[in-house]
């Protein structure tokens, strides 16, 4: 079987728990699954793995610079594949926003790097509006506001297709 990287941009905790899913799915056919935030310094050389995968959630309709940062100096590695990207945004709550071909965050990301993934996926997130910070919770609600969502400030909704998720980690076993 196969030994997987899953590296990882997390921000309130989410996209470590849809990494964990894919872990889980992906050990339970037999495969060796190491998880690595990026960003802490903690990363394991890509190199000793047969399937590189990352993952990151949007902020502020943006990848965190240190997701570029990580493909830029793996974009030979990556490029040699198999690997594979997926993003949590909480837009791809919307029908059709979770394909990665009509998501304007895996199109922007498409745009920003040479990299061209085996495989794509996008998940839609959680919003928690009490983890956010008052700053971000007004900025979050009024991006909620503009786009239709959920703006109780007291809201708690978790929006993830965790069947995708199952289905994404299949893909990944048979990339």
């Amino acid at each position: 079987m196969a030994r997987l990287l899953i590296a990882y941009s997390t921000v309130d905790g989410h996209t470590l728990k849809i990494c964990a899913r894919i872990q889980h799915v992906l050990q339970s056919e037999g495969h060796s699954v190491t998880l690595a935030e990026i960003g802490t310094g903690a990363m394991p050389d890509a190199s000793h793995f047969d399937k590189l995968v990352v993952g990151a959630s949007i902020r502020y309709g943006r990848h965190r610079d240190e997701v570029y940062e990580f493909i830029e100096t793996r974009l030979p590695l990556l490029q040699r594949g198999p690997a594979a990207f997926f993003s949590v945004n909480l837009v791809a709550r919307k029908p059709g926003r979770d394909d990665p071909d009509r998501n304007p965050y895996l199109r922007g990301f498409r745009r920003k790097t040479p990299w061209e993934p085996t495989v794509m996926a996008v998940f839609a997130g959680k919003l928690e509006y009490a983890k956010y910070r008052p700053a971000d919770r007004l900025m979050i609600r009024a991006i909620m506001w503009l786009t239709g969502g959920p703006t109780d400030a007291k809201a708690n909704v978790e929006f993830t297709d965790w069947a995708a998720v199952d289905d994404f980690a299949r893909r990944l076993s048979s990339m």
